[in-house]
């Protein structure tokens, strides 16, 4: 993720955002933040550490003091970020209106439809352990005219697919399972075949071996082969590739930071 930043505050201790992966160093970076990441910042992103941040490392107790009396009356988390915007002055009153916009019509969805998007927020920013939790809450709200056969589909979806970026091949089976049955889809039928391929140990129903025709099958697997070919040109196997091309020296190096922001990026995921 790249920032915007047009000055730089002496900041001591930099403050994390875990999900992002990133440590942020002034009052803009975090404007920025807010700003692009709505669905992060809604819920549970306001508390005594951030506060902190913005009092001691920020230098703005004054700030930190008004927006520690908004929480304590009960105020949205989005209310007390906008005045922290507003009184940064790094977005304009109109891209502020803009950003209320955005909040007010994600608040006014139905609950399960709110949970879904920050779940889907999550898988976005591969943080597939905490969106397969998510996911897994949605699908505790009780039916309704929200709460269909159609959304419940795509929430299988999403937890499947959540769970099979983890490699958590059984449980991926089984989301989509339910998926397919609610919603019958294609999409998902080819994802239970893909299944297949990867897992061969996976016990899937004799009813899937009969929709897998061989005209289906056939072409799932020149997707499947033109997608590992992909991967294989992929920007991460490219660099590693162009490692062994240096000296030793070097080529141990990289290869080991390569390594190290690999396993990190996965422990991310869970």
């Amino acid at each position: 993720m790249s920032l915007i930043l047009c000055r730089q505050e002496p900041v001591k201790h930099p403050y994390y955002i875990d999900v992002l992966g990133i440590h942020i160093h002034s009052s803009q970076e975090l404007c920025y933040v807010i700003y692009n990441h709505p669905m992060l910042v809604m819920d549970d992103f306001v508390d005594e550490l951030l506060i902190g941040f913005i009092r001691r490392e920020l230098d703005m107790d004054y700030l930190a003091g008004r927006m520690e009396k908004l929480m304590e009356t009960g105020s949205r988390t989005e209310d007390v970020l906008i005045l922290f915007m507003s009184e940064c002055d790094y977005y304009s009153e109109k891209e502020i209106q803009k950003f209320k916009a955005t909040v007010s019509a994600l608040r006014s969805l139905h609950p399960a439809q709110y949970d879904k998007e920050r779940a889907d927020y999550m898988f976005g920013q591969r943080q597939f352990g905490k969106a397969a939790g998510r996911y897994e809450k949605v699908l505790e709200y009780p039916r309704d005219r929200h709460v269909d056969d159609g959304f419940l589909a795509k929430v299988y979806n999403n937890l499947g697919a959540s769970y099979a970026m983890m490699f958590q091949f059984h449980r991926a089976l089984q989301a989509y399972d339910k998926a397919y049955a609610l919603g019958k889809s294609p999409d998902v039928l080819k994802r239970i075949y893909f299944l297949t391929i990867f897992a061969p140990e996976l016990d899937v129903k004799e009813r899937y071996q009969a929709l897998f025709t061989q005209e289906l099958a056939a072409r799932w697997r020149q997707e499947a082969d033109t997608a590992s070919l992909d991967a294989g040109q992929a920007e991460e196997v490219r660099a590693l590739r162009a490692l062994f091309k240096k000296d030793p020296v070097k080529r141990m190096s990289g290869a080991a930071e390569m390594v190290r922001r690999w396993k990190q990026e996965y422990r991310m995921m869970v």
